[in-house]
């Protein structure tokens, strides 16, 4: 059975549209604002249907907080509804990270309002984390749990670690938790069948088998682009910036693109909101020989992203069987614990490092926070008065 569709495409698009043009902060502050936006303002889905969504998007290679939005859209929407979302969410700063390659952007954001931005993911981020650890840690293991992921986090940095802890978490849930103090399973209707989820996950598995090979006895810019990008989306476990050094290798080894030119694109895919991985859109476009420009930029971008989509839809269904198991309550419930952790050290470094750097900037997150929770304004009104507010705090420095 094919998932349900509703609401309409068109809704969806719109919805994840503004998300795509205000969700700056990284993926860490991209969770935090579908949590506002689907789990708070419209109800789609509980607080722990979100969490499980998360938590598999935390263990699957790829740009987790877009595998989110690609769920959402997919369980609200249907396979129409998953793509509205990846549309609405990914196209602005696609878009304007081609343009850039192109020669018509320019430095359209001062740095007091790029700060600004840095600063209100600051709010955004302890917002989502404490109503989050109110749901998820509401006793003493699953706190715990949360401090020593975050710890272990921190102290050993890397793109392994957080599927590491998240491992961890689930099995100490599933050995300690017994499944009556796990939270209760909500429901996730309009998940793919398990029939389409096979068909998924070995339309993965063949082109991750097929490309290269295609590419080694064709020798067309296109293909051997096509596979460079795609294994890029296949292998990225922790998403954001550890695609960086796998990108690197890709295109600046090979010289499809010069190595400055590379690195002022990975700084111009900081400036905008929407997804890092939008930066394959910057480095198609940027390439050497064709395909290039706006055909290679969304060439770039498809291939990226692909993997993401693959073994969201083919896990998804099994992922839904599996978290109504009653032996897989404790372990989901640690691996939630875990993934609380995971945005508390995320909140520390880098969204908290990189963006208070002065008492000025403390009283503004402290600010924007208060917005959020006191005021209960939304969060892209915030999002917009921190960038005037940095903008004006820059000129007065």
């Amino acid at each position: 059975m094919s998932p349900r569709c509703d609401p309409h495409p068109l809704r969806l698009l719109l919805i994840f549209l503004h998300l795509g043009l205000t969700a700056f902060g990284g993926p860490v502050a991209h969770l935090s604002y579908f949590r506002q936006e689907f789990v708070l303002k419209r109800r789609w889905l509980s607080e722990a249907a979100y969490g499980d969504l998360v938590a598999l998007c935390q263990f699957l290679p790829g740009p987790a907080s877009s595998q989110v939005g690609m769920a959402l859209g997919l369980l609200r929407g249907g396979y129409a509804g998953a793509l509205a979302a990846w549309l609405g969410f990914t196209l602005p700063s696609a878009l304007g990270l081609m343009l850039l390659a192109l020669g018509l952007g320019g430095d359209w954001l001062p740095a007091g309002a790029l700060h600004g931005l840095k600063v209100v993911a600051v709010a955004v981020v302890a917002q989502a984390v404490w109503g989050m650890a109110r749901q998820h840690c509401p006793d003493r293991l699953r706190q715990g749990l949360m401090g020593g992921a975050a710890g272990l986090l921190l102290l050993l940095p890397g793109p392994w670690t957080p599927w590491l802890v998240l491992l961890l978490g689930g099995l100490l849930g599933w050995r300690w938790l017994p499944p009556m103090t796990a939270s209760p399973v909500h429901p996730l209707p309009g998940a793919p069948s398990r029939r389409a989820g096979l068909l998924w996950l070995s339309l993965f598995a063949l082109l991750l088998v097929t490309l290269p090979l295609l590419a080694s006895l064709w020798p067309e810019p296109g293909l051997a682009r096509l596979w460079a990008f795609y294994r890029t989306g296949a292998l990225v476990f922790g998403g954001g910036h550890v695609v960086l050094p796998l990108l690197q290798g890709a295109v600046v080894d090979p010289g499809w693109v010069a190595e400055p030119l590379f690195l002022a694109g990975y700084g111009a895919a900081q400036a905008v909101p929407g997804p890092l991985f939008t930066f394959a859109a910057f480095l198609g476009a940027a390439m050497t020989g064709a395909p290039n420009g706006l055909v290679g930029g969304l060439l770039c971008l498809l291939a990226i992203f692909a993997p993401a989509w693959l073994l969201l839809a083919g896990s998804l269904p099994f992922w839904v069987h599996l978290r109504q198991l009653p032996w897989a309550r404790g372990l989901l419930a640690g691996v939630n614990a875990a993934v609380v952790g995971l945005l508390l050290a995320a909140l520390y470094d880098p969204v908290w490092r990189s963006a208070i750097l002065a008492p000025a900037d403390l009283a503004l997150a402290l600010l924007a926070l208060l917005a959020l929770t006191v005021g209960r304004q939304p969060p892209w009104r915030v999002v917009v008065g921190c960038a005037v507010l940095g903008a004006l705090m820059a000129k007065l420095v």
